[in-house]
């Protein structure tokens, strides 16, 4: 256990908790954020695909029914018999229409059973990009328009609805805010988290450009969620291999360290002043020297 204890260091506490935290934000938060996306767009997608092929049905059968709370109504085609509302039309800003900025026209209608209605009656284009152009009101008289069920956007904080041009504007469409700017008893249309509207098709009395359906496409959201996961996986790994790498470097510098040879005793200097060479000590006469010195020979 002693070769682990470098784990207790506090760069590699502060490197496993972030690990930690991350992973666990992987798998709990990042991933099912993107799968839930997934999801849900994958459901709208098929309930568009399901009105287009249906048959549209009477408005007041979707508001009477018992399960018209379900998410299941939105995008659903209906009809709806009645006639529009004058001084109804309120404008909402910030739309766009072919890339350019635009307004979406709103305005109620009155069922035939009397109950009051929200209609998005299309899109117009701004004029210098800035300001609405005149908004011609809806057709009067008995009408039967065929339209799609829309769930209300909400309301944006901070952006209160106004008059401006000579139009009530607000910023996103949303049954009760309308209500309480038409001070008309609007009915929202049950579409399981917020009252909705009911969206023109095109080519029906007072419609202006329809707004796009969104696109049919599932989006990247699937391949996102699951990257999520994958990272959640690696990033304990990459840790775990780091640990590996660092006890493997240790092992081989203390393996290295016990077999280091013992480092020799230098050979004795034999150049030093206290032992003569050969070379600096005298040399012994030969025995013709010594000859020679004892009978005379060689001397003058």
């Amino acid at each position: 256990m002693r070769r682990l204890t470098f784990l207790l260091r506090p760069s590699w506490v502060i490197l496993a908790a972030v690990v930690a935290v991350f992973a666990y934000l992987c798998f709990t938060v990042l991933a099912p954020w993107q799968l839930g996306k997934n999801t849900s767009t994958s459901h709208r997608n098929q309930l568009i695909a399901d009105s287009v092929r249906a048959d549209p049905i009477d408005i007041t059968t979707v508001l009477d029914s018992s399960s018209a709370d379900d998410a299941h109504t939105e995008w659903r085609k209906v009809t709806a018999s009645g006639a529009f509302q004058p001084d109804s039309t309120v404008l909402v800003r910030l739309r766009h229409l072919d890339g350019a900025p635009g307004y979406s026209v709103l305005a109620t209608f009155r069922l035939d059973d009397g109950r009051l209605l929200l209609i998005d009656r299309g899109l117009v284009a701004a004029v210098d990009g800035s300001r609405p152009p005149p908004i011609p009101d809806p057709p009067a008289g008995p009408q039967r328009l065929e339209a799609r069920v829309r769930m209300s956007e909400g309301i944006t904080p901070g952006k209160d609805p106004s008059i401006q041009d000579g139009y009530r504007q607000v910023y996103s469409i949303d049954t009760t805010q309308e209500a309480a700017v038409l001070q008309q008893p609007l009915t929202p249309i049950p579409t399981g988290e917020r009252g909705g509207y009911l969206q023109l098709d095109d080519n029906q009395p007072g419609a202006f450009k329809p707004t796009p359906l969104p696109q049919l496409d599932a989006g990247p959201y699937l391949s996102y969620g699951l990257q999520w996961l994958a990272f959640g996986i690696m990033a304990p790994l990459g840790l775990g291999y780091f640990v590996y790498a660092e006890i493997r470097e240790r092992r081989r510098e203390k393996t290295s360290t016990a077999t280091e040879p013992v480092a020799a005793s230098p050979p004795p200097d034999t150049t030093s002043p206290e032992t003569p060479t050969a070379a600096s000590a005298p040399a012994k006469p030969t025995t013709e020297a010594r000859l020679a010195d004892r009978y005379g020979r060689g001397r003058d």
